[in-house]
């Protein structure tokens, strides 16, 4: 990459700022030793801090350069472009230049992936009506501004998800010139694809941050309609207990409620771990069967005492002569909130 971006970009009159989520294949050390012997080469490997929006954002403010690119290191972005996007915005012919997957010229034969073009197109429709910005492709991971544009609502940016071009779009009160140059999409190197099918779930999170997270956290509210969903669950397998087993435990230490309030709160810890880790902490998913299964068991281990907050709460209520599905839902209720202040901490955060 380093060596495309001098032939693109010539020898001198540009740093390379390639910022690492502390992965484990070597990256920031590889960036590291080149920039032993080139001073143009630098590197924020962050720690705890994971996001590939986050990471732009983070990049972009810690240049002095009047002009900031952002584009992947994985070879999909095409150095050649650069000077282009460079001369039209010294020349003033627009505020933000654009690397285009589907404008006119572009081409995505080497991503070889017709599905998830669909996706990026239903997206890219969507975005369009948001921003009100004329782009064919406002979901684009290559851009280049004014370094001052961005520094100047930087703070208001959400740095969720991946989709930080649309971030700025859609923050940014000034009105902007935006030009796009047709982009060969080419294949990746090396590494995964941080496209999938939640692109279009990523976007309508981007909608409400804008609309509502100064209100409700966004993270949070994902967190709560997940949670919602796992309520749904959590009486679905509830009932289904009562049903098969009715009185079987009363003779024993506890109740047939207390072992299938138990049993359900477990089923939907799983269901909301699962969901979340897809959906909430997208951006900082954890992937593999080991990291997967020490993320789970984190996460039971945090809601552990929301666990029998909630399972206590909603025996004593049963035994005060509450039916059994509100006594349930208001046990659902009080261990919610511990359950995310601390997963949000020690599973997806910094001690995750």
């Amino acid at each position: 990459m380093v060596d495309r971006l001098e032939a693109a970009l010539g020898p001198t009159g540009w740093e390379a700022i390639f910022v690492d989520d502390n992965s484990s294949d070597g990256t920031a050390d590889a960036a590291r030793e080149i920039s032993l012997g080139d001073p143009r080469i630098r590197v924020i490997q962050r720690i705890g801090r994971r996001g590939l929006a986050s990471a732009a954002i983070e990049g972009m403010c810690a240049t002095a350069a009047p002009i900031v690119a952002v584009m992947d290191a994985d070879h999909q972005h095409d150095p050649a472009l650069l000077p282009r996007m460079l001369a039209a915005i010294h020349s003033g012919e627009c505020d933000v230049a654009v690397g285009s997957r589907f404008a006119e010229g572009a081409s995505m034969e080497g991503w070889n992936r017709p599905d998830r073009e669909k996706v990026s197109a239903v997206a890219n429709q969507l975005a369009r009506k948001v921003t009100g910005v004329d782009l064919t492709d406002p979901m684009s991971g290559y851009f280049m501004l004014r370094t001052e544009l961005l520094r100047r609502d930087a703070h208001r940016l959400s740095g969720i998800g991946f989709k930080i071009l649309l971030d700025i779009l859609a923050t940014i009160d000034t009105p902007l010139k935006v030009k796009e140059f047709p982009l060969k999409f080419a294949a990746r190197a090396e590494g995964e694809s941080k496209l999938d099918r939640t692109v279009v779930f990523e976007f309508l999170v981007g909608l409400y941050d804008k609309w509502l997270g100064r209100i409700i956290p966004t993270r949070y509210a994902l967190f709560g309609t997940i949670g919602a969903a796992g309520v749904i669950v959590h009486m679905a397998v509830l009932s289904a207990f009562l049903t098969l087993f009715g009185g079987r435990f009363e003779d024993h230490l506890v109740s047939t409620f207390e072992v299938g309030q138990t049993i359900a709160a477990l089923v939907a810890m799983t269901f909301n771990f699962v969901l979340n880790n897809a959906l909430t902490y997208a951006d900082q998913r954890l992937r593999g069967a080991w990291p997967l299964a020490k993320g789970w068991l984190k996460f039971g281990l945090t809601c552990s005492v929301g666990l029998l907050t909630n399972v206590g709460a909603a025996a004593v209520l049963v035994r005060m002569g509450f039916h059994t599905y509100p006594a349930a839902l208001t046990g659902i209720l009080i261990g919610s909130v511990w359950n995310y202040a601390l997963s949000s901490r020690f599973v997806w955060g910094r001690f995750g």
